[in-house]
């Protein structure tokens, strides 16, 4: 029976791990091992793609997170005393363990909790683990156990500590952690290891094997020095230095050794006992199948007493026809095509189940109406559905333009376990966005509102220029010479798609190398082998090997999420990056808020509806 991996961490540890889920769903192929845990920093917005990639190859996704803890005490105390952190792996044992894992994340990134990192202390970890419903181990360099380990020469305090652990989990709940995948490189870590197997024997607490992966496969050691680098700052060169000097200790393993990869059953058998490898796959017995995933449940829109959500849209069909059919006579062929295509469109929406959707939108561009605030015309496919153009969501006539129903909505990818929503934008001033989502909180509850995170990815010219930044020998202006070569994504986003349809993934280097061959034939270029060769061909490769990462974590500019519940409950909230703001994001991006269940809405702001508005009092003052 091979290994489980528990320790790993994907690019939603911004900045430090570098695995996309589906290269972890990959390397589990590989190593012939079909489950895996995921234990980002302070941080689960990876859950969903992680699910969703390992269910896809039929491999079983744990969840869990590698907690930030105030090593003083109280997360509360924002001071330069009270930053020193303490790691702490929990794995969700079922879907309440789960729940609690997102309280636990949700309250670290509170304006209270968070400071430079999301962060708790282990009173509000032993108030979650006292469900019985979490897992939890420690014993790597980072996590309190090894540090005892390391600093506390009195086995029976170390011994003392591991208990108190396991009892703040539960007898069976609590693991000592033993990595020793970098012994080589770091006695430190092989030294606390072997210290925790004797504590283990004295204290009766079972070990369990556990890499620390932070990229897939052994040859991407490198790739993930670059976003290190990209972290710090540095290049490559300046951290070595530093480490030669005796700075940066807590980076040293990473700059030193190349093992830091999800390794294969051989690679951990042997540095680890047969117990060791069989509690990994005890705890992922212990661990529950459980789904995350979920069919949209918006919240219930508050009718008019009398009405089902299915009624008042009829109702206010109706309004509408009144007010913008009256020019189509009755028993006209056009009067049949009009009424056909409202019943069409109703029975679709109401089989869906999708009549509160409509509701909802149609309510908050009302507010803006009564409001006062101009709203747009309706963008996109949503022109092409009758039904929003009558009760006041768009403002053109789809059948009049000849406008497709089905380009707006599908029926036909709806699902038993699955309906797809609408894509509806909602188009207002730039000064009314605050305003029209305050109103939505006043509606729906303050905790059932929130807008999205979203995630910077590196793009072609950004992912080059990391990677030459991280080397250090390459002048800006060569920089800048070779990298405005590289185009950006939305002006051959048809290019991209035909290659992504071609070759299965796209990628701005590879264009530019196939299209902008004489400028940048003094650096790289693709060979008759189809290989790059060049003086910078190994700087091109790895910056084409991260292209698409993720680095950075931003508001979404648009995306705003309705449920019916604390939102909470079935997504993580997560601090805003942006500074001053208090109020917390989910945490998932917007496919994934719709994949467990959220309600999108795009409410994007735009400045020309400020400057229409002006025109009014601009004319006024001119009369």
């Amino acid at each position: 029976m091979n290994y489980v991996p528990l320790h790993v961490h994907s690019e939603y540890s911004l900045l430090d791990g570098l695995s996309q889920t589906s290269q972890i769903s990959k390397r589990l192929t590989d190593i012939e091992t079909d489950t895996c845990a995921l234990t980002d920093h302070g941080s689960v917005s990876g859950a969903v793609d992680f699910c969703k990639s390992l269910n896809g190859a039929s491999q079983k996704p744990i969840l869990g997170c590698e907690f930030y803890i105030c090593f003083n005490g109280d997360a509360t105390l924002k001071n330069a005393d009270n930053r020193p952190l303490i790691h702490q792996v929990v794995l969700a044992k079922n879907a309440e363990g789960w729940k609690d894992i997102l309280k636990l994340v949700s309250q670290s990134n509170s304006p209270n909790h968070f400071y430079y990192k999301p962060r708790i202390d282990f009173s509000h970890l032993q108030k979650m683990a006292s469900r019985g419903n979490l897992i939890s181990f420690s014993g790597h360099l980072g996590s309190i156990l090894g540090n005892f380990s390391l600093n506390e020469k009195d086995d029976k305090i170390v011994a003392h500590k591991a208990l108190e652990l396991q009892d703040m989990f539960g007898k069976g709940n609590f693991f000592i952690e033993i990595q020793l995948m970098d012994a080589e490189n770091n006695p430190e870590s092989a030294n606390a290891a072997y210290r925790l197997r004797e504590i283990s024997k004295q204290t009766g607490i079972p070990c369990v094997a556990t890499p620390d992966a932070h990229y897939p496969t052994k040859e991407a050691a490198e790739d993930q020095r670059v976003l290190l680098c990209t972290a710090l700052k540095k290049t490559i060169g300046q951290v070595h230095r530093e480490l030669k000097d005796g700075k940066s200790r807590s980076l040293k393993s990473f700059f030193s050794s190349d093992n830091f990869h999800i390794p294969s059953h051989e690679e951990m058998s042997s540095f680890h006992t047969e117990e060791e490898l069989a509690n990994t796959n005890l705890i992922a017995d212990m661990c529950e199948k459980y789904p995350i995933l979920g069919p949209p449940s918006p919240p219930r829109f508050p009718c008019p007493k009398g009405f089902t959500p299915k009624e008042y849209l009829r109702h206010l069909c109706k309004i509408g026809w009144s007010n913008k059919m009256r020019n189509v006579k009755k028993n006209t062929p056009d009067f049949h095509k009009y009424g056909d295509r409202v019943q069409q469109e109703l029975q679709v929406f109401e089989e869906a189940g999708l009549s509160g959707y409509f509701l909802i939108v149609q309510d908050i561009l009302k507010f803006c109406n009564d409001s006062g605030f101009l709203t747009g015309p309706g963008r996109g496919s949503a022109a092409g559905c009758m039904v929003s153009y009558l009760i006041g969501i768009t403002q053109i006539d789809p059948l009049k333009y000849d406008l497709v129903f089905e380009r707006f909505y599908n029926a036909g990818r709806n699902t038993d376990e699955r309906i797809s929503m609408p894509d509806i934008d909602i188009d207002v001033p730039k000064v009314a966005r605050e305003k029209v989502i305050d109103y939505m909180k006043k509606k729906y509850g303050t905790d059932n509102v929130a807008q999205i995170v979203t995630y910077q990815t590196l793009q072609g010219r950004s992912a080059l220029k990391r990677v030459m930044q991280a080397r250090g020998n390459i002048s800006f202006t060569e920089q800048n010479e070779i990298t405005k070569h590289i185009m950006d994504e939305a002006k051959i986003a048809d290019e991209l798609q035909d290659m992504k349809e071609e070759l299965g993934e796209s990628s701005l280097i590879l264009w530019a190398l196939k299209n902008r061959k004489e400028q940048l034939k003094d650096w790289c270029e693709i060979g008759e082998n189809g290989k790059l060769e060049g003086k910078m061909a190994r700087v091109f490769e790895q910056a084409m090997r991260l292209e698409g990462t993720k680095i950075i974590q931003s508001k979404h500019a648009a995306g705003v999420v309705v449920s019916p519940a604390p939102i909470s409950e079935s997504c993580p909230m997560i601090r805003s990056s942006s500074k001053g703001e208090t109020d917390l994001l989910a945490g998932f991006e917007g496919p994934s808020c719709e994949d467990v269940g959220l309600l999108k809405l795009d409410v994007l702001g735009i400045r020309m509806l400020d400057k229409v508005m002006e025109v009014p009092c601009i004319l006024k003052g001119l009369s």
